[in-house]
């Protein structure tokens, strides 16, 4: 395993459940101290702090709703008591939804792009200033094959994640000269407990349009942001890695 993170504290947001879950699993395997951010769930929450405690890993679990600023930064300050300065952000916690234009209102427009768009924005301006300052710090941005590939039924949540495609590079270029590095990973279909959710005939629909003819294992992203997180990428920074087996 790399060593990149030896010793670095992260913060990963939506870190109980899913894609979260594993890349809070990868990070504390690569040695950093990790704070699972959740929104409602804590039992998932502290069964992943658990679960890296049982492993011989540093965990803890934080409670934020990303979409509020005041939130955020009580969170932010939390891992500072407990674990030390921010290395690392992932933002993972997002809100995804399958809406038919018809039925897409104002209300669920605004409340996708609060949690995928504005949480990001939130995370991102509670820590860049001490990583500025610092002079190093990784921010990874989880965003999604649908702001690449248009989606009729994703039309909020695919113009959020296109959104914080942009945010992604802008950061980048913003932040490179004091040595943050600001990346993102956008999956393909992922298996996790959401799918559940999801009508079988369209996630046949879904895979079948898949090159790679399946959908990813959430251990699959996970290892794409540790990559991006540590220092095995420090000459990476700018960059959209879409991890969807073929698909874009």
């Amino acid at each position: 395993m790399t060593a990149g993170l030896d010793g670095k504290v992260a913060l990963v947001t939506g870190g109980g459940r899913g894609i979260g879950r594993a890349i809070v699993v990868e990070l504390a395997t690569c040695g950093a101290a990790v704070a699972v951010n959740y929104r409602l769930d804590r039992e998932a929450a502290q069964r992943t702090v658990d679960e890296v405690r049982a492993a011989g890993g540093r965990a803890i679990a934080t409670p934020a709703d990303v979409s509020d600023e005041e939130q955020v930064r009580s969170c932010v300050a939390a891992v500072h008591d407990e674990l030390g300065s921010i290395d690392v952000l992932v933002n993972n916690a997002g809100l995804s939804r399958l809406t038919p234009p018809a039925q897409l209102g104002a209300k669920e427009w605004r409340a996708v792009l609060r949690v995928n768009l504005d949480g990001p924005f939130h995370t991102t301006w509670a820590v860049k200033d001490e990583m500025l300052a610092r002079g190093s710090g990784s921010i990874v941005n989880v965003a999604s094959v649908a702001g690449i590939v248009p989606t009729a039924e994703q039309i909020h949540y695919g113009t959020a994640k296109a959104a914080l495609i942009h945010f992604t590079r802008t950061c980048a270029k913003a932040f490179a000269p004091s040595g943050v590095r600001v990346n993102c990973v956008a999956p393909g279909f992922t298996w996790t407990d959401r799918v559940a959710t999801v009508d079988p005939a369209a996630v046949e629909r879904i895979i079948a349009g898949i090159p790679m003819g399946r959908g990813a294992a959430p251990e699959e992203i996970a290892s794409v942001v540790r990559f991006l997180a540590s220092d095995d990428a420090s000459y990476v920074t700018g960059q959209v890695v879409a991890a969807c087996g073929g698909r874009t």
